[in-house]
């Protein structure tokens, strides 16, 4: 068997572009979270009742709303009061940094100290690209199943939190929070 040794980051691009927002963001004092987790770990919804929230000022977030192709999770954050932009990949795995400059660049920051990304659900792509963020969240959900961190480490070994969610629902499922 032949190997081929590659020297080159396939990432370096994005990953200047990444370190690039950064530090325009921590410039003006924003805070860049990028929000992970599989299609139904409840990202979306975890952040509408985070946001819904009154005691949460609206005109200080901005959310950007990946998705494959839909602007249903972005018509949410809208109808609760938050200046949203929607980023479609139209069938790509995940959004990449330049994607992220792009609409940062298209957003209103008058007042912003937090841009939130709702990732695309995904756990494999999505964890391999930095978009610039000051913290990764990621959310998993007991209906996926105790496992997920094994078969998908990158996202639970780059995450700065880990949110279990739907925990309500453990004692219908075989959901252990240790072996989590």
């Amino acid at each position: 068997m032949k190997t081929i040794t590659v020297n080159v980051n396939v990432l370096n691009k994005n990953d200047e572009i990444a370190n690039r927002v950064k530090a325009d963001l921590t410039t003006k004092g924003i805070r860049l979270i990028n929000l992970l987790g599989t299609p139904g770990s409840g990202k979306t919804t975890l952040l509408e009742k985070v946001l819904a929230d009154e005691k949460i000022d609206k005109t200080k977030v901005a959310v950007i709303e990946g998705d494959l192709y839909t602007a249903m999770d972005a018509k949410r954050m809208e109808e609760i009061g938050i200046r949203t932009i929607q980023l479609n990949t139209e069938g790509a795995c995940h959004l990449e940094a330049d994607m992220i400059e792009n609409a940062i660049a298209e957003l209103d920051l008058e007042g912003v100290n937090t841009i939130i990304i709702d990732n695309i659900g995904n756990l494999v792509c999505t964890a391999e690209f930095s978009l610039g963020e000051h913290i990764r969240i990621g959310v998993a959900s007991v209906t996926e199943g105790n496992d997920k961190p094994l078969k998908y480490p990158l996202l639970f070994q780059t995450a700065d939190i880990v949110l279990i969610n739907k925990i309500d629902l453990q004692p219908y499922t075989n959901f252990d929070v240790a072996r989590f």
